[in-house]
């Protein structure tokens, strides 16, 4: 099989279709503009001014409903846009003075920077019409990866003609190539969210991949500066808990961090971390926790592991595939230190390595289990690449360590083709043997204006195990299937109505069974980013050795209503497995979630969700249980740098109600002042012996924390 792979990738290679392109010389500023959102300096008028937008979205390359204008100039130190946003009804226009990253329900504008020209990633900087920032790192997919913080300068406004952002990107916050004249690749866009409308220059086609497509331009004499940062945080934390009848101390901390980075060239950063700074500034939000196969993902929010974690992604894997991630960091839990390298090394070789040492106090084999996780990705033409995985967990005389490789592979326009190979071997603590298993995983994509088609296999073994990634289930071979047709009628109502077929046919090799899922959907998109989905699925799992029945319907819709207002709906019925490995049986039940999102004014908004499930056996119809989560995120936004937080979850299940407040100020990121205050209640009340149910809430947690970190750069 290995032969195979390794022909299949040389014949890739050299099949792959090359594209010429006109390449623009950006130029070169004297006198940098003031970031104030005011076009009007004479930088402006000597800059490059693009112009030409074309619409992506609802359709491709129709004339956008308002002009749009931007402009690009630089100097040795500084990149600089701005971009003119025309209007004709600019009260109706979007925005919110809010968080970094919260800016993505407004009107936006935005740039993708590939700096290295090699198609494989991009810096993504996002303003709304006040300049409130979103940044990030746009993938070879052209998603953005918004964990990717940068430190840049922004502003803008609204005006009768509509709005007006100016930036500056310090090149000590990017990485670029070492070299005289420089190449690089821009896409400029922009949100129209009561339109429901995206436009860009160039001007974007389903057919070719996103950075593919971005404008090359060229720029000279660039000063690299070496980047030398360090950010020490202070965290003080206390808590206590109710115990014998009273709200007594259960732990007070105080903990000092250092964090640096430095950048070895203009393209390789280290950065180094003792005793990283991890507190979260808000805590994980209520999930359904009971009747469940595989564990519930959670997110990092981590900064030392957020910056670069784009890196670990992975091609060849398809919707709903089991291996979810080789590297998931949330798998190390309290590391006290950790060293990090991430960049490129020449043109065509990305890399990113981690090491860290964790700190489990209370676990009585390894105290210190050390991870290891390399990656490295080769940049082919176009974009495609081929790539290689190194992620070890040594656990006592133990370890978990995961070899593999990737690869993506543009066979035209409109074709992909992408695979992952890796091979995991492992040694638990009573063994000397080491288990040997493997994850293999093709896939093929094909997209055009009018069809989206997409197949994939995996094959993962029994045994197969990835500790430092997220894993839901083993012992599979599965086929799946994905075809979305889009028709795009005459309407100004109906913008876009695409039927979608999915389906996957899996063998379970524990149990030697088949299981199949099979759904049909049909997906309207319609003015103010509404979005109406139905769907119909029918099949069957296999659990415990037995074959049960999946099948239901469901319904989901997003809009924006108005310009306050903001709804999201989801319900399903199903019928569904109750999943206890001794005594599984079949059931039935619904699962629901509204949100609203109410801004009243620009510096204020409200959040209120509701999720729930329930489930029935069948054979009686009885009720096994319910389960309800309201939450309410309530947000004063004193100004861009500063906001009030209060955020209220009660979980219907366990008659549980937290509160959390917040007072937060970010200056640039790394730079913060962070003070929360959060408290537990439940209906319980102490009898003299025990806690026992009452209708009254009692405090059975409380705590505080209070953090402040300075980011220095040099």
């Amino acid at each position: 099989m290995q032969r195979y792979l390794l022909t299949f990738i040389f014949m890739l290679f050299f099949s792959l279709p090359v594209f010429s392109e006109k390449i623009t010389t950006i130029p070169r500023t004297k006198d940098p503009p003031a970031i104030d959102g005011v076009i009007d300096e004479e930088a402006w008028r000597s800059a490059l001014k693009f112009s030409g937008f074309k619409t992506y979205q609802p359709d491709f390359d129709k004339d956008p409903s308002y002009k749009t204008e931007a402009y690009m100039t630089y100097d040795s130190e500084n990149i600089y846009f701005a971009l003119r946003c025309f209007d004709s009804e600019s009260e109706k226009i979007k925005a919110a003075v809010s968080k970094r990253d919260a800016i993505f329900q407004d009107d936006y504008v935005g740039i993708v920077l590939d700096t290295f020209n090699d198609m494989q990633s991009g810096f993504g900087f996002l303003m709304n019409p006040f300049g409130i920032q979103g940044d990030g790192i746009m993938d070879i997919n052209g998603n953005l990866i918004e964990s990717h913080d940068m430190v840049w300068y922004s502003k803008g406004q609204i005006d009768e003609k509509g709005f007006s952002v100016e930036c500056r990107i310090p090149l000590k916050s990017i990485r670029f190539p070492s070299s005289k004249t420089v190449t690089m690749r821009v896409i400029f866009f922009r949100s129209l969210t009561r339109l429901s409308e995206q436009s860009s220059f160039p001007p974007l086609s389903p057919e070719g991949g996103f950075l593919i497509q971005a404008q090359a331009v060229q720029v000279s004499d660039l000063k690299y500066k070496r980047v030398i940062e360090v950010l020490p945080a202070v965290t003080h934390s206390s808590r206590f808990a109710h115990s014998e009848g009273e709200l007594k101390s259960e732990e007070s901390e105080t903990e000092v961090s250092l964090t640096g980075k430095i950048g070895l060239t203009s393209d390789l950063t280290l950065d180094a971390a003792y005793n990283p700074d991890f507190s979260q500034v808000e805590s994980d939000a209520g999930q359904i926790d009971i009747n469940l196969r595989y564990d519930l993902f959670f997110s990092e929010k981590r900064p030392f592991f957020l910056e670069g974690n784009e890196l670990f992604d992975f091609a060849g894997n398809v919707e709903n595939a089991p291996l979810i991630a080789v590297v998931h960091t949330r798998r190390i839990i309290s590391p006290f230190f950790g060293l990090k390298l991430t960049g490129k090394i020449g043109q065509k070789n990305t890399l990113a390595a981690l090491f860290a040492r964790d700190n489990l106090q209370n676990d009585e084999v390894d105290k210190h289990p050390d991870f290891a996780i390399f990656r490295n990705k080769y940049a082919l033409k176009e974009d495609s690449y081929v790539g290689g995985f190194y992620a070890g967990k040594e656990y006592g005389n133990g370890f978990n360590r995961v070899i593999g490789m990737d690869g993506r592979f543009r066979l035209s326009k409109t074709s992909l083709a992408s695979f992952h190979l890796f091979g995991a071997y492992t040694r638990d603590q009573k063994s000397e043997g080491t288990n040997k298993d493997h994850a293999l995983a093709l896939n093929y994509s094909y997209n055009t204006r009018k069809w989206m088609v997409d197949l994939g296999y995996q094959d993962i073994s029994q045994d197969f195990q990835v500790d430092t990634g997220f894993l839901m289930r083993t012992g599979i071979r599965r086929l799946t299937a994905v075809a979305m047709y889009q028709i795009r009628p005459k309407s100004k109502f109906f913008q876009r109505i695409e039927p979608l077929y999915w389906s996957f046919h899996l063998y379970d090799t524990f149990d030697e069974l088949f299981e199949t899922f099979n759904l049909v959907a049909l997906r309207f998109h319609l003015p103010r980013s509404t979005m109406i989905r139905f769907n119909a699925f029918f099949g069957n799992e296999v659990y415990a050795g037995e074959r049960f029945n999946v099948r239901g319907g469901d319904f989901e819709a997003r809009s924006q209503i108005t310009k306050q207002l903001f709804l999201y709906v989801f319900i399903r019925q199903m019928e569904s497995i109750y999943y206890d490995p001794d005594d599984p049986y079949q059931g039935y039940g619904n699962r629901s979630l509204v949100s609203i999102d109410y801004q009243p004014l620009e510096k204020l908004s409200f959040s209120l969700s509701a999720t729930y499930n329930d489930f029935f056996r069948k054979s009686d119809k009885t009720k096994i249980y319910d389960y309800a989560i309201l939450r309410s995120r309530n947000t004063y936004q004193v100004n861009k740098y500063l906001f009030l937080r209060a955020i209220f979850e009660y979980n219907f299940y366990y008659d549980r109600l937290t509160t959390d407040a917040l007072i937060s100020f970010t200056y640039i990121p790394g730079t913060v002042l962070h003070v929360g205050y959060g408290s537990a209640f439940q209906k319980l009340q102490w009898d003299g012996r025990d806690y026992v149910r009452n209708d009254r809430f009692l405090e059975t947690n409380r705590g505080f924390f209070f953090k402040v970190s300075y980011l220095w750069r040099f």
